[in-house]
């Protein structure tokens, strides 16, 4: 009886590796299901606001040109020291609800693509943690009163703006704020953020590109 017991195990134990046997391999380069692909490596978070207006003058049959807007969200990316990682593996497309939530701060679905595409994909992050990433780091940020729907001109400094941003943001210095121009027209400040999202110092490589005299378009 034990040796029919034994007999029935090992045909059993057979049967099962010969089914093992014949499932066919996982292709090569094929991720299970739910696996997340690796972050790149970086060194910090930059928010980029971009001056509406400005980007506006160029672009205009961009939807976000189509109403009035100040600054808005162009992108979170993942920072080097020097540089940073880009495309960093295959991007689904931006679900419909994400477009609809994230259009008050990037009102533009080619954008809010492109970002996922060209950045996200480095953060190591899902869709949805990323995207949350994007509205917690712009949470952060204070924009000061006099930049938010302007509908004149202003004529300022480098220094100006910057010394209004640090009077509403503590903890915000000269060295982890950049601005970017287009000529003499402010077209976008760049705030960095350690991983916590605490303010930290830019790269070497996030400078201001500014002249020490600049002028902010109107809100349309």
């Amino acid at each position: 009886m034990l040796r029919s017991a034994l007999v029935t195990l090992l045909l059993l134990l057979s049967a099962c590796a010969r089914a093992e046997d014949a499932q066919p391999p996982m292709p090569s380069g094929t991720l299970p299901a739910q696996a997340a692909l690796p972050s790149a490596p970086f060194d910090y978070w930059l928010l980029s606001l971009s001056w509406s207006p400005q980007y506006c003058i160029n672009n205009l049959g961009d939807a976000q040109c189509r109403q009035s807007y100040a600054f808005v969200v162009h992108g979170l990316w993942p920072q080097n020291e020097v540089g940073y990682p880009s495309k960093c593996g295959p991007s689904e497309s931006v679900s419909r609800d994400w477009i609809e939530r994230m259009l008050p701060l990037m009102p533009s679905r080619k954008l809010i693509q492109h970002e996922w595409r060209t950045h996200g994909t480095c953060s190591g992050m899902s869709m949805d943690d990323y995207f949350m990433t994007v509205e917690r780091a712009n949470r952060k940020i204070v924009i000061p009163q006099v930049y938010r729907e302007p509908k004149e001109y202003i004529s300022t400094t480098a220094r100006e703006i910057q010394r209004n941003f640090l009077a509403v943001n503590p903890g915000l210095t000269d060295d982890t704020i950049a601005l970017q121009c287009s000529g003499r027209y402010l077209k976008e400040v760049r705030i960095c953020y350690d991983k916590n999202f605490k303010f930290r110092s830019c790269g070497s490589d996030v400078e201001d590109r500014c002249r020490d005299q600049i002028v902010l378009r109107p809100s349309r």
